[in-house]
């Protein structure tokens, strides 16, 4: 059975943290294990734990585990570490997302900021320089903190020979085999191919091809309204492209979204120049005469059409990456999507070897892997780690950017919980008035009777910022009174956040502004 939470470590009874409408957070352990250093591992003198993967949970995990005087390895057969997300996910992602912002900005709204720019043009080729230089800078810099905490980092492709024992197909060639007294398994995710149609990253891009086009197209077709999707389709709008979006369902955003923001979402992307195709088939792409042609049809009528672009990007998700790992040999189970099993503690059902991340339940997020990583060694040191999976952000990062953290109205509707409401739009911010960037608003959900907050939902400027005090107070089982009672600098942004607890509670200073 998947776990679904995992203990907090803090002095704070798990009682304080429980709601009559949320999971409350339960205690898990693990085993202990001495904190001295012995030098390379042996089979007599094992490592005390073997991180297989060097992403954000992987390289957390391992640096967790040398801060906490533990013998640690950590293996990564890509060369560098950081996983998708350093290398060809999150953060080169963000440098494209930023400099095209900067670009589109110069191009439409610099003028009327009383900024004249002229012979403005786009260099793609710097864009994608100066994206891999932040890449390149952060990983060196990940490499560095294993060597400083003293984790040995193997580069290769590890495989288990057993429970114990870890096969290393070296990069540099060769074969070793390390033995360990605990296994972390945190190898992340893998784009989830589209049957029957070929990524060759040229023409039919991943996101990782989208990450490295060498010239702008004139069309771009993505498949898939998720976060991968608009956000890639973002960038490229905002170049120049002409960006469509086929997307099965009938909301944008993925299912965590709410779908007052999703609806609101779309309509402020449609205005930016990005089209969708909502509760739309894909049904197969055909390459012809340098375009690419998709076969789609309509999800109810079942009415067919045909569409092209230069590019398409194929971004329907990601899924569980344990190639090569020899599971089976050791009895670890996976689930019918493939994620590893685990249990409260993250114990696969192989005794010893843990699982974190992408590759077993639970949204598929770096800070998420992140705090596994630092959970799961805690476990090994200590016997106790914390993660509370109601309090995980969720970002978007296109502009206006969308960000939540709980539960969205929608679930609590179907969970049949009592709630209300406070909303308040960034056109009533002072901050958001003058920096002529006020799209969007602050929803905050409250439980009816108590009125602890139970999600917060944003949508505008610097959302994937001003999230962050509203997982605090989810985190803390705060009430929207508890957050409208902190003072907030004036002005800024978040200001907003506090009106929004104010409307939850009716007391919103600024209401007849809102309205």
């Amino acid at each position: 059975m998947l776990r679904n939470l995992v203990a907090s470590r803090s002095a704070v009874p798990a009682k304080a943290f429980q709601s009559s409408t949320l999971p409350r957070l339960v205690s898990a352990s693990g085993s202990s294990l001495p904190g001295s250093r012995r030098g390379l591992a042996s089979s007599a003198d094992p490592y005390d734990v073997v991180i297989i993967g060097g992403g954000p949970g992987g390289y957390v995990a391992a640096i967790k585990a040398g801060q906490s005087g533990l013998k640690a390895a950590c293996i990564e057969k890509r060369g560098t570490l950081g996983g998708t997300c350093l290398n060809v996910g999150c953060i080169p992602s963000k440098a494209l997302l930023h400099n095209s912002e900067l670009y589109h900005a110069a191009g439409h709204e610099f003028k009327n900021r009383g900024i004249d720019i002229k012979d403005m043009s786009l260099n793609l080729g710097q864009m994608m320089k100066a994206k891999d230089s932040s890449v390149g800078a952060l990983t060196k810099g990940v490499e560095g903190l294993l060597k400083k905490n003293k984790v040995d980092y193997i580069k290769g492709a590890a495989s288990f020979a057993g429970p114990t024992s870890i096969n290393v197909q070296l990069n540099d060639g060769g074969e070793t085999q390390i033995e360990a007294k605990n296994v972390v398994i945190a190898t992340g995710s893998e784009v989830t191919p589209f049957p029957g149609i070929e990524i060759d990253e040229e023409q039919i891009v991943s996101s990782t091809g989208a990450l490295a086009l060498k010239k702008v197209p004139e069309k771009m077709i993505v498949i898939g309204g998720g976060v991968i999707g608009l956000e890639m389709g973002s960038v490229w709008n905002r170049l120049g492209s002409q960006v469509s979006v086929v997307e099965f369902l009938p909301t944008i955003g993925g299912a965590g979204m709410d779908h007052e923001v999703a609806a609101n979402f779309k309509k402020i992307l449609e205005k930016q120049g990005l089209k969708f195709n909502l509760g739309t088939k894909v049904i197969d792409a055909e390459k012809k005469d340098g375009k690419v042609f998709l076969n789609v049809e309509d999800a109810k009528s079942g009415k067919k059409q045909q569409i092209d672009a230069d590019v398409v990007l194929v971004a329907i998700g990601r899924r569980p990456y344990t190639k090569g790992l020899n599971l089976e040999a050791i009895g670890v189970e996976t689930d019918k999507r493939g994620r590893i099993v685990v249990d409260d503690a993250y114990n696969t059902t192989c005794k010893g070897v843990k699982c974190i991340g992408d590759a077993t339940f639970g949204p598929m997020l770096a800070h998420k892997a992140e705090e596994e990583g630092i959970a799961v060694i805690e476990m090994l040191a200590r016997g106790h780690g914390h993660v509370n999976y109601e309090a995980i952000p969720a970002v978007v990062y296109t502009h206006p950017e969308v960000a939540w953290v709980g539960k969205s109205e929608q679930e609590l509707k179907d969970a049949g919980v009592s709630y209300k409401i406070g909303k308040f739009p960034f056109l009533a911010n002072s901050r958001a008035k003058t920096n002529q960037d006020s799209e969007g608003f602050v929803k905050t959900i409250v439980e009816k009777e108590t009125e602890k907050i139970l999600g917060v939902h944003i949508i505008g400027p610097n959302a994937g910022e001003l999230i962050s005090s509203s997982v605090l107070a989810i985190e803390y089982g705060a009430s929207a009174e508890d957050t409208s009672a902190v003072c907030h600098a004036h002005p800024t942004l978040s200001e907003a956040v506090k009106e929004s607890a104010l409307a939850a509670t009716d007391k919103a200073h600024h209401k007849a502004i809102h309205f």
